[in-house]
C-alpha cells in the first residue's frame, strides 16, 4: 500500500495551519515556565487524532498531566468526542486555544505541532502515523497495525525519516510483566520450552448490520477511511470496530498487542518470530461481527520453543527445563514454581530489561528529547503483531501455515501470501 499525501492537498492544509498559527493568543504564565512550569522552549506541542474513551482517558489526560508536554490540537470525526477532548484541554491550561477538526489532515499539516497522539481504529493507524511522519512529526500510536504489509512498511518510513515512533501498550512498564521477562531472561527456570498466554474473548453479540441514519455531525466516510465502504449502523463502529475484520482483528490482534509482546520480551525472539502456526477460531456468526470469538493457536520457533495461545484470562506464563514463573489476570500476581525463582535478585552484570516505571507517555516524550528509540519501538511492534496476524490468518484458512520471519512470507503459500496486504478505498490508496 502507498502511503503518499498528494502535493496540492498537504500544500493546502499546511497554508491553512500556518495562516491559522499566525493569530495571537493568550498565554497563561505557567506555559511561561513561571511558577515551576516548563518553559515553552522546552515543551513539547502534541496534536491529538482520536479522542473517544480510549483517546481521552488512556492518552490525552496523561499527555494533559506531563509538565513538558502541551496539548495544542484535537480531532476526531465525531462532534459529542471532539469537544469533549477541546474542553478537557481548555480546562487545563485556563484559556480557549484548543484547535478542533474533523480532519486529521489539518493537524499533520501544521508545523508547529512536534509529535501527534493516535488513537483511532486500528485501519487507520499506518496511513496516519506515514504522513505524520512525512511531516516532520514524532508519532505515538494506538496498537496494533491492520496487516503485516501495512507494519513494515511503517519500520521502513520511521527509519527512513529519522521519526520518534512508540506502539502504545503500558506493558513494559508493568512491573510484573517486566519482573517475569527478566527472571527468564536471565536462565531463573532454565531453557525455556513453553510459553502460554491466554486472551479474552470475543464479543457476546454478533452485531445489528442493519443500516441507520448517520448521526448528525458524525464524518462517517472519514471513519470508513481506507476500508471498503459499508452503510453506517453503530454496531459498527466507536469500541465495536474491533469485531470487523475490515477495520481490526479481534481480541487476537487487540489484546495480543499485550501479552503477545510479552511472550516475546521473555522469549528474546523480539526480532523474529515463530516459524509454523496452526489454530483453530470460532468465529462470530449470523450478524455484523466476523473476528473470532474463541481460538487455541500453537505456534512453534525454530529453536522447538512453543507458544500457546487460547481465550480466556488475560495471563501469561513461561515454563523452562529448570521451573516455571507467569501470572493470572491482566496485571495479577507474579507466580512461580518455586520460591527461590521470585526471590532472585538480577545482578549488575545480568541482562536489565528497558522499561520505563512513569509509562509509554512519559518514555515516549523523554526519547522525543533523546532521540532515542521508545521501548515498543515499530520493529518491535511488527513483531509482535504479526504473530497475531498469522494466527488469524491460519485459523480462516483452517490449516497449518510455515512462516519465515526473516522474509515475512508464508513459505510456499500464495492463497495465504495474498492475506498479508489489503487494498485501500479511494482516495486513500493515493496516500
Amino acid at each position: 500500500m502507498n502511503y503518499r499525501i498528494g502535493r496540492r492537498a498537504f500544500l493546502k492544509q499546511t497554508a491553512f495551519a500556518v495562516s491559522s498559527a499566525a493569530i495571537p493568543y493568550f498565554v497563561p504564565s505557567s506555559v511561561l515556565g513561571k511558577a515551576g512550569a516548563v518553559a515553552a522552549s522546552e515543551r513539547i506541542t502534541v496534536g491529538f487524532i482520536g479522542t473517544g474513551d480510549h483517546g481521552i482517558n488512556m492518552n490525552l489526560k496523561s499527555f494533559l498531566a506531563q509538565p513538558d508536554a502541551q496539548a495544542v490540537a484535537v480531532c476526531d470525526v465525531d462532534p459529542v468526542n471532539l469537544h469533549k477532548a477541546r474542553d478537557l484541554v481548555n480546562a487545563r491550561y485556563g484559556n480557549a486555544d484548543c484547535m478542533t477538526t474533523q480532519d486529521w489532515r489539518e493537524i499533520v499539516a501544521r508545523p508547529d505541532i512536534d509529535a501527534v497522539m493516535i488513537s483511532t481504529p486500528d485501519h487507520w493507524h499506518v496511513p496516519m502515523s506515514i504522513a505524520a511522519a512525512r511531516a516532520g512529526k514524532d508519532v505515538q500510536c494506538e496498537k496494533p497495525t491492520l496487516t503485516i504489509e501495512e507494519g513494515r512498511r511503517l519500520v521502513e518510513v520511521m527509519e527512513r525519516y529519522g521519526r520518534v515512533f512508540q506502539w502504545s501498550t503500558e506493558d513494559r512498564a508493568v512491573d510484573v510483566y517486566h519482573r517475569m521477562c527478566e527472571l527468564v531472561r536471565n536462565g531463573r527456570i532454565g531453557k525455556v520450552h513453553t510459553i502460554k498466554v491466554e486472551l479474552p474473548v470475543g464479543p457476546d453479540t454478533p452485531g445489528n448490520p442493519e443500516p441507520m441514519p448517520v448521526p448528525e455531525g458524525f464524518d462517517y466516510d472519514m471513519w470508513l477511511g481506507p476500508a471498503p465502504w459499508a452503510p453506517y449502523t453503530k454496531d459498527r463502529c466507536h469500541w465495536n470496530f474491533r469485531w470487523i475484520f475490515d477495520y481490526s482483528g479481534g481480541m487476537l490482534t487487540d489484546w495480543g498487542a499485550h501479552l503477545l509482546d510479552g511472550a516475546q520480551w521473555g522469549n528474546d525472539t523480539e526480532h523474529t518470530g515463530p516459524v509454523e502456526v496452526e489454530g483453530r477460531g470460532v468465529f462470530c456468526k449470523g450478524g455484523l461481527y466476523d473476528t473470532a470469538r474463541e481460538y487455541h493457536l500453537e505456534y512453534t520457533y525454530a529453536d522447538g520453543v512453543k507458544l500457546l495461545v487460547d481465550s480466556g484470562t488475560p495471563s501469561l506464563r513461561f515454563e523452562g527445563t529448570d521451573g516455571w514463573v507467569g501470572n493470572r489476570g491482566w496485571r495479577g500476581k507474579l507466580e512461580a514454581s518455586r520460591p527461590a525463582i521470585l526471590n532472585s535478585v538480577i545482578g549488575p552484570d545480568e541482562i536489565h530489561l528497558y522499561t520505563c516505571p512513569q509509562g509509554e507517555h512519559r518514555n515516549f516524550l523523554d526519547c522525543v528529547k533523546s532521540r532515542q528509540a521508545c521501548y515498543f519501538p515499530p520493529e518491535i511492534g511488527q513483531r509482535c503483531f504479526t504473530i497475531a496476524h498469522i494466527g488469524n490468518i491460519a485459523m480462516l484458512l483452517g490449516r497449518k501455515l510455515h512462516w519465515n520471519p526473516q522474509e515475512e512470507r508464508f513459505v510456499n503459500d500464495d492463497e495465504a501470501n495474498r492475506m498479508l496486504a489489503r487494498a485501500a478505498r479511494s482516495p486513500w490508496h493515493l496516500l
